[in-house]
Formats: C-alpha cells, sequence, structure tokens
C-alpha cells in the first residue's frame, strides 16, 4: 500500500504492460457488496483475451469500502483501488478512475450490483461493430415517481447538450475505446459530467438494453436534489442554453411591453383616457422584474462557474492508491 499526501493530478501513469480491459467502478458506501462484485467480474471476464484490470475508485464514503478494498487488492493482481481525499461525487470520481485506466477498452459500472458484469460481453460485442461508446441501459427502473421525474429531467437536460439520439439512453453502464479520453485529458474543472466529456472525443454512440437487478444492500445516493443539482450543474457548465433561454425570455418580455404601450396609446389617442386598472399594472412589472432577476440568476451562474475555474479547483485529489507507484502530480 502507498500512502503519501494528497496531490493534485490529472492522470494516473499507465503501467509498463497495459491491459486490453480495464473496468472502473466509483465505489461509495458499499463495502459489504465489493467481495461478491469482485466474484462476479472474475467469472465473466476469466477467459477475456488479452487481460484486464478493476479499478476501484474510493470516493470517501467512511464505511470501511477502502479497507474491503486494500485486502482485495492485496489477493488480487489484477486489482487496483484509488482512494480520494474526501467526496467529490460520482462523476469527479469516474474521471479519475477513466484516466488511470489502463486498458484499451474502459468499461464503468455502479458498484451496487444492479449492473451485471455477465452484459460486459454484449457491451463489448456491439463496441466491436465500429463504435465509440456504447451504453447499457435497463427497459425500466423501480423508481419513485419524482425520482423518475427527475432522472427523466436529467436525461433531456442531456440529450440538449450531447445533442446525440442515444442521450435519452445514457447509463452509469458504458463501454468506450481509451482514445476518447484524449479528448479531455486536460479538462480540470470542478464540475463533472463524464457523458458530456465523451462527446468531445466521440461521434459514434450507441445502446443496447440489458438487464437491471436489484440493489443487493442500502438505498441509493442519488436523491431527487442531488438528480437536479446534476443536471443543473450539466446545464450551466457545459452548455449556454439557459443564456438563450433567458435571452428569449428577455426578448418576450420586451415584445409584451411594446404590444401594451401600443395598446394604451391607441386607447389615449381613441378615447382620450388612460387605461384604468392597478391591477393590471402591478401585475405586469411583476412579470417584467421576475424576468430581469430570472436572466440575471443565469448570468451568475455562469459567472460562478468562470470563478471557479479561475480558481483552479482540481476535479479530485488523490490520497492513496493500493499500486506500487504514487500518482504523479502535474503541477
Amino acid at each position: 500500500m502507498n500512502q503519501a499526501e494528497p496531490q493534485l493530478f490529472t492522470q494516473e501513469p499507465l503501467a509498463p504492460a497495459a491491459c486490453d480491459l480495464s473496468v472502473v467502478i466509483p465505489v461509495y458506501r458499499s463495502a459489504a457488496t465489493l467481495p461478491l462484485l469482485c466474484e462476479r467480474l472474475a467469472q465473466a471476464l476469466g477467459t477475456h483475451p488479452g487481460g484486464y484490470e478493476i479499478v476501484f475508485v474510493e470516493d470517501c464514503g467512511n464505511d470501511g469500502s477502502w479497507a474491503v478494498i486494500r485486502e482485495l487488492a492485496a489477493r488480487m493482481p489484477h486489482l487496483r483501488g484509488i482512494r480520494l481525499a474526501r467526496n467529490f461525487g460520482q462523476h469527479n470520481a469516474l474521471l479519475c478512475g477513466v484516466r488511470a485506466a489502463r486498458g484499451r477498452i474502459i468499461i464503468t459500472m455502479d458498484d451496487d450490483l444492479q449492473h451485471r458484469p455477465e452484459d460486459i460481453g454484449a457491451l463489448l460485442a456491439r463496441l466491436d461493430e465500429g463504435y465509440d461508446v456504447v451504453y447499457g441501459y435497463p427497459a425500466a427502473q423501480p423508481h419513485t415517481f419524482l425520482r423518475g421525474l427527475a432522472s427523466e429531467v436529467t436525461k433531456m437536460a442531456l440529450a440538449s447538450i450531447m445533442g446525440i439520439e442515444t442521450a435519452r439512453h445514457v447509463s452509469a453502464f458504458r463501454a468506450l475505446r481509451a482514445s476518447v479520453r484524449d479528448a479531455f485529458s486536460a479538462y480540470r474543472g470542478p464540475f463533472v459530467s463524464i457523458d458530456v466529456l465523451l462527446t468531445w472525443g466521440a461521434g459514434r454512440f450507441s445502446a443496447l438494453e440489458v438487464q437491471h437487478d436489484m440493489r443487493q444492500q442500502g438505498v441509493s445516493n442519488y436523491t431527487v436534489p442531488k438528480l437536479i443539482n446534476h443536471a443543473l450543474n450539466m446545464l450551466t457548465g457545459f452548455s449556454v442554453l439557459p443564456l438563450r433561454i433567458a435571452s428569449l425570455l428577455g426578448f418576450a418580455c420586451t415584445l409584451i411591453g411594446v404590444l401594451l404601450l401600443a395598446y394604451v396609446l391607441v386607447a389615449y389617442l381613441v378615447s382620450g383616457t388612460s387605461v384604468p386598472g392597478f391591477p393590471f399594472l402591478a401585475s405586469m412589472i411583476a412579470v417584467f422584474s421576475g424576468a430581469q432577476l430570472f436572466a440575471l440568476g443565469m448570468i451568475g451562474e455562469y459567472l460562478s462557474r468562470i470563478h471557479f475555474r479561475t480558481m483552479d479547483r482540481p476535479p479530485y485529489v488523490v490520497a492513496e492508491t493500493t499500486g506500487d507507484d504514487p500518482p504523479e502530480p502535474t503541477r
């Protein structure tokens, strides 16, 4: 085990002998499921030509997961563990693992056994048809109404950013070519969306339906507020759509104001009296004020993103690894 001071870095050094397949799994409070997950991965990939590796990225869940990863790494030479200095979020942990992967092909999946290791072969077969990224999506997920609604909003936001048909079928269960990550190798923003970053270097996407099992332990850590926050981060971090909406809203309010002014002038010229109605006037002021505040809020969101980027906050910080070589800082 290697333990040192937390270091800022954006890419793991490649091993002298790279394998063919890397399975990257962000880990958050899943100590109970990791041994079974490793066992099923070994059964599914034991005969994979070219070899494989498992990369666990422990996102500081503080439940004993890192101790389990260290124990598994001591017994399994093809398993590597990375522990982040604090909880950065699933996509930030994925970015760390994808950059650290040594394989020609990278698989990403969850740690709760809802994604079946036995379906990795189907993703690889579809990838061999010439695609850069393949998603394995479930036909239906047993979510509550609010969770399902929040998930749909997130996918709609992602579809508007990615601009591809398969955006509605995105999933944490992915197969991608390692060459795709070259497009975002220098990305250092604190707000990360792996699916958006993949569009920077991939042009051929596909998706296939796979079985989605029930969670083996615990409950999902993606709550409705977290999903909504993730959707907002995607929209304001990787798209100008909110600014365009604010501009269109401002234009619409201006048009309404011009029409109202024309109505008032025509009524005065025709009847010689002004238009009565304080409630109507107050409501119009409220509409225009709301539109202005909405536009200012959108501008403020983008200014905050610029502020965080100028701070040069890293997307993740590695505190400890199970490998022999420590991560090398890039600055």
